[in-house]
């Protein structure tokens, strides 16, 4: 059985609650039709319900068992901002409560932080930046963490790792040049985003061009100091470089470089790039030579699951993200 089937059934054992905020978008109606006819999430549709039963037709989705959240109906709206202008630290006053009550994005933003659903997803039609500024301001930022990042997973055939072919890897879609405070946040959740994802006890290998001393610079004594960073503030966590790649993932590699004890280099089931420019080559390279499958990005360091998609993927992509979403948000909840 490989992955996303895996993922599949785990999500359709205990089906979580998703909003979608871009169901007028044909493509997401789509995705949210096959999510419920699989019975992989409970699907809540936020914005002008007229609007998303005409594009429901259009597309040959039932709505009968998807629950429309219709931003049109005054009367609804205001039940739900009396609701949400009492929770504790509200981060409205009562005229924003309302303002954003009638906005698809925030209203679903809004149902997660009340607890009425458990993940927003979205970004088909609207910025990336636009879920994290959303998504901080709504549903804030996870304990510990100051920066928001994404994880991805590689399945690489013919790879042999600590995780079989499965690796993860990360910042490589969110921040762009990160100092070590951030580089630190992005470890920590990228442990325990593959923990909750994937069940794995994470190591986390943190990398650069020298591996425990082997060169000096300023970009190196960024990540050292992120290493530092990290280790206090989450000294149960398996964090540790700095490691260049081979080292981080061959045992023969690491033992001959690294000349201490450290129960993450050689075997990481996890890579942290220093800066958006490693990363993103880096999957490239992986993806085309390697001919790698890689499942994300997904977005991390929010207090619940909040995701943005790629505007380019196509609808089996979006369904595999929400997956993947429903089992961290499982874990999340201890569930």
């Amino acid at each position: 059985m490989d992955l996303m089937q895996q993922l599949r059934e785990r999500a359709a054992a205990n089906p979580q609650n998703v909003a979608f905020f871009e169901g007028n978008n044909p493509k997401m109606m789509e995705t949210v039709g096959e999510l419920d006819k699989a019975g992989l999430a409970k699907c809540f549709l936020v914005g002008d319900g007229a609007e998303l039963a005409k594009v429901a037709e259009e597309v040959g989705v039932n709505l009968e068992n998807i629950t429309i959240i219709d931003i049109t109906d005054a009367e609804a709206n205001e039940a739900f901002a009396q609701r949400f202008e009492v929770i504790p630290d509200c981060p409205f006053r009562a005229k924003g409560v309302r303002r954003r009550a009638k906005r698809a994005m925030d209203r679903a933003l809004m149902m997660q932080r009340i607890g009425d659903t458990d993940i927003t997803f979205g970004g088909i039609d609207c910025s990336t930046g636009d879920v994290i500024i959303g998504g901080q301001t709504i549903v804030g930022l996870a304990e510990g963490v100051d920066t928001i990042s994404s994880l991805g997973i590689f399945n690489i055939p013919g790879w042999e790792g600590s995780e079989g072919p499965l690796l993860g890897f990360g910042d490589a879609a969110v921040c762009v040049d990160p100092d070590p405070e951030q580089l630190a946040s992005i470890a920590i959740s990228a442990a325990e985003t593959v923990q909750a994802l994937m069940g794995w006890e994470p190591r986390v290998a943190m990398l650069s061009y020298s591996t425990d001393g082997s060169a000096e610079g300023p970009l190196v004594e960024r990540v050292r100091a992120a290493v530092k960073v990290a280790q206090q503030r989450r000294p149960d966590l398996k964090i540790d470089g700095e490691f260049q790649l081979d080292s981080a993932i061959r045992p023969e590699i690491a033992a001959k470089k690294v000349r201490r004890e450290s129960a993450v280099a050689g075997k990481a089931n996890v890579l942290i790039c220093p800066d958006i420019n490693v990363g993103n080559i880096g999957v490239k390279l992986v993806q085309n030579f390697a001919h790698a499958d890689a499942y994300g990005p997904m977005l991390q360091g929010f207090s619940k699951i909040v995701c943005d998609c790629s505007r380019s993927a196509p609808v089996s992509e979006l369904v595999g993200n929400v997956v993947m979403s429903c089992v961290r948000s499982q874990a999340l909840k201890g569930e």
